[in-house]
Formats: structure tokens, sequence, C-alpha cells
């Protein structure tokens, strides 16, 4: 009686719950947008790209940084500063 409610739940291949997302380290991340881990952490100290902080850990949801980079957002993440510093007085 549980196998057809557990074969609904999970992912015979790999025994994972289907529908969860797996939470991605920096350096997944980092190889899936295709720049460093540096440019990583300066998007996060900037506040430019979506994160979740898991004790000291940084990780990332895949749809997330997807939608952000889909979004356009991502295009002005090296840009933030510089345009926070500059005085238009």
């Amino acid at each position: 009686m549980t196998d057809s409610y557990e074969g609904s739940l999970l992912d015979m291949k790999n025994n994972k719950p289907n529908n969860i997302e797996r939470w991605l380290s920096l350096e997944e991340i980092s190889k899936h947008v295709g720049c460093s881990k540096d440019t990583i952490r300066a998007w996060i100290k900037k506040g430019a790209i979506p994160y979740h902080k898991v004790g000291r850990l940084y990780k990332f949801r895949l749809s997330e940084v997807d939608s952000w980079i889909e979004s356009g957002a991502s295009a002005d993440a090296d840009k933030k500063d510089v345009l926070e510093e500059k005085n238009y007085d």
C-alpha cells in the first residue's frame, strides 16, 4: 500500500523527493553562472544575487538565481556600487 505513495514522492533513481530543489553551494552556483567565486561573494556583499545563509555557508536555489539572471537584474550587479558611489550634486 505504501509503494504507490512512496513512489509518487521519491525519484526511484536516487531516492530523493520529487519537486524539492536541492541547495547549491557557492562553488556550484559560480560554475553554473560562469563566473568566479569572488564575483559571487561580491554580489552577495552588495545584496545583488539571491542567496540564503545556513550557518556560515551561503546556499543558493538554482531557480532563484536563474530568475534573477532572466529578469536582467544581474546585468546591473557589478554597476550597483559604482552608481551608488557617484556624487550627482
